[in-house]
Order: C-alpha cells, then sequence, then structure tokens
C-alpha cells in the first residue's frame, strides 16, 4: 500500500464539494476532516482517549512549540511523537512559521531564515527551512508543513510579492532537506489578500506538492467575506487529486464555507479556547454558560448531542464548575466543543453524498 494518497469519493452535484481519502502510515482519513490542535502535544484538557471517542481521525501539533519545550531531539528520543503523547492516529505539525512570524518585535526575516527571540526566555534562535524540516523530522507527524512566510494582512504588494517568493524558494529547501519518506511535506499557499499573487503561488506550490496542499494567510485578521472571497478566485485553480487544507480555520460557518468551497481539512485551537472561557457551540448557536441565566438551567448543553458531556451534566452544573474555576468545566465543554465540530464534518459529508450541501449551508451556516 502506497504510504500517501488522496482520493476523490463522491463529489457534490450541487456544491461540487467533495469527500476523499487521505491515506497515512497511521490510518486513512476521510475528508471532510476538523483537527482537533495539540499545540504542546496534548490537545489541551482532553486525554488521547477521550479526543478519540470525540471521533478524531487526526490531531495537530505545532513544531515551533514543541521545539521550544520539550525540544524535538527529547521528542525524537521518546520515540516520536505518536509514542511520546500515547496517539496511535496520524498527527499533522505546523511548521511553526506562522507562529515565529506571529512574534513581531522580536524576530528578523531574511531569505536565509528567522532570527527570533523566545516568547518564553528571551533567548536567541534561528529557524531556517532546513532546521525545520530537522525539527519535524524529529517529532515523526504524518503530515509536515513547509517553512513559510505568512505576511500580515494589510501588508502593502511588494512586502506580500516578498514573502510569496520567500515561501517558494523556502519550500525548495524543505523538499530538499526533508528526509523521512514516512512523512508527507505540504506547500503552503500565500498572497496574502491579491489574487495575482494567490493564484502564483497556487500554481507553483501545486508543483512541488504530493497528496495534499495547504492555504495559509488567511483567517489572520481578515473579514470573512474576503476570506471567501480568496477561496473562491483560488477553487478553479486547486490541484482536484489533492487533499486542500485550510490552516487555522475552525468556527462552525467558516467550516462550512470553506467546504462549500472545495477544501477538505481545518484546524483550530476556537473549540477548547472558548470552552475553557465558558462557550458552548451547539446547532442554535453559541451558548455562553458562564452566565446567568443558566443559573437552574438544568438541560444538557446540546439536546441534539450525544457527547459524554450532554448525556450526563446539565448547564447548571457546568456553568457552575466554570464559575468556580474548577478543571472539569472547560474539560467538559471541551470534549463538547470538539465533539460538536466533529459531528459538523459528518453531517456534512452526509449532505454531500445526498447532493445537498447548499442547502445545508442555507440552513445551518449561521450557527455561530
Amino acid at each position: 500500500m502506497e504510504k500517501f494518497k488522496f482520493e476523490i469519493k463522491k463529489t457534490c452535484k450541487q456544491s461540487g464539494a467533495r469527500i476523499g481519502e487521505l491515506t497515512t502510515p497511521h490510518g486513512v482519513i476521510e475528508t471532510p476532516v476538523f483537527m482537533p490542535v495539540g499545540t504542546l502535544a496534548t490537545v489541551k484538557a482532553l486525554s488521547p482517549e477521550e479526543v478519540k471517542a470525540a471521533g478524531a481521525q487526526i490531531i495537530l501539533s505545532n513544531a515551533y512549540h514543541l521545539y521550544m519545550r520539550p525540544g524535538h531531539e527529547l521528542v525524537a528520543r521518546a520515540g516520536g511523537l505518536h509514542t511520546f503523547m500515547a496517539w496511535d492516529r496520524p498527527i499533522l505539525t505546523d511548521s511553526g512559521g506562522f507562529q515565529v512570524f506571529s512574534l513581531a518585535g522580536l524576530r528578523k526575516i531574511g531569505d536565509d531564515g528567522v532570527r527570533f527571540h523566545s516568547h518564553l526566555d528571551g533567548s536567541a534562535h534561528f529557524i531556517t527551512p532546513e532546521k525545520s524540516m530537522e525539527i519535524q523530522n524529529a517529532l515523526g507527524a504524518d503530515i509536515i508543513m513547509a517553512f513559510d512566510e505568512c505576511s500580515e494582512y494589510g501588508a502593502d504588494y511588494a512586502t506580500a510579492a516578498a514573502a510569496v517568493r520567500r515561501t517558494l524558494d523556502w519550500l525548495d529547501r524543505c523538499k530538499k532537506a526533508h528526509g523521512n519518506p514516512a512523512q508527507m511535506l505540504f506547500p503552503i499557499v500565500q498572497g496574502n489578500m491579491y489574487k495575482d499573487l494567490r493564484l502564483l503561488s497556487l500554481k507553483e506550490s501545486a508543483a512541488r506538492a504530493g497528496a495534499g496542499i495547504a492555504v495559509g494567510g488567511l483567517s489572520v485578521g481578515e473579514p470573512k467575506e474576503i476570506m471567501y472571497e480568496m477561496l473562491d478566485h483560488m477553487r478553479p485553480h486547486m490541484p482536484e487529486d489533492k487533499a486542500r487544507y485550510l490552516m487555522g480555520v475552525g468556527s462552525p460557518d467558516c467550516i462550512i464555507e470553506g467546504v462549500s468551497r472545495g477544501i477538505d481539512m481545518f484546524d483550530c485551537v476556537l473549540p477548547t479556547r472558548v470552552a475553557r472561557n465558558g462557550t458552548a457551540m451547539t446547532w442554535r448557536g453559541k451558548l455562553v454558560i458562564r452566565n446567568n441565566e443558566y443559573a437552574e438551567d438544568f438541560r444538557p448543553i446540546d439536546e441534539n448531542c450525544g457527547c459524554y458531556a450532554c448525556r450526563h451534566f446539565s448547564r447548571a452544573y457546568i456553568r457552575h464548575l466554570i464559575n468556580v474555576n474548577e478543571i472539569m468545566g472547560g474539560r467538559l465543554l471541551s470534549l463538547h466543543n470538539i465533539s460538536f465540530l466533529i459531528e459538523l464534518t459528518e453531517r456534512i459529508k452526509d449532505a454531500i453524498r445526498e447532493d445537498r450541501l447548499l442547502d445545508f449551508a442555507r440552513e445551518h451556516g449561521d450557527i455561530y
């Protein structure tokens, strides 16, 4: 069996959205898929068994953060991420490019790489495309990302164009340095909000891609309508035979709109982050359960949800936990929110199979 391949199993006649299968060494992923984020080798507050029970097929970890702590060499000595974190399904690692470029005043970008100071202790570091591959090869994820430059929203054309050129140069260096055939390297499409740069980056990245390609530099502060406009513009030029990953996007409405525009893979910290702040995702919109109106509400978070939290606990109980800062409150809401997004992708797949995804989008597009 091939280590990596992507096959389209069904195309929605109404929308053109796809159901696909992405084969990896640790299992076959059915797309569209939402990937819970385990930045530091754990989906925050949840055990691997809980994340599996929620239906997660694949999780994401972050190379930058694991490079900083505990160090990629230590993870390699532990047997790689799968062994280190006791997760036997596929893993994707982000290259750390976005995190490094988010450091703003702490970093300096050059054609050779990025020099930066740690957000933890101020120590100096230098990451190159080759170093990113070294880190990710050591971590051992099934899918790894090319080191890229994500220009900030609002950057002028010249800055965005330079970032595209540098990203493509770095992609070539990543491909040359990538030394683990058990890992698939995804290029990342950049171009900011400039349509011609997006198409240039897409064309050149697709020519260098294997079974998948990522779209970066969206959901970075721009209005959602602009993100959708960029996806619409790229869609006719997207390679049909590759999985398409929209990085850092995970609100229910954006997942529905993304799949409707041909996207196959999503990730985001949103479900666990808002959970820790007392917010639940439901089919009727978001519930801020920490609010007083739920103090004596003994219904489950979502009466249509079968997750552990909804089967066993009330809104009133979870509100109590959140408001007294009990860890269990954030755990239950995190489990619910991840379960909700995974159920959302399952219902999206049902709509694709029945050739009615646009109808589904009209019914549920405003649930968050």
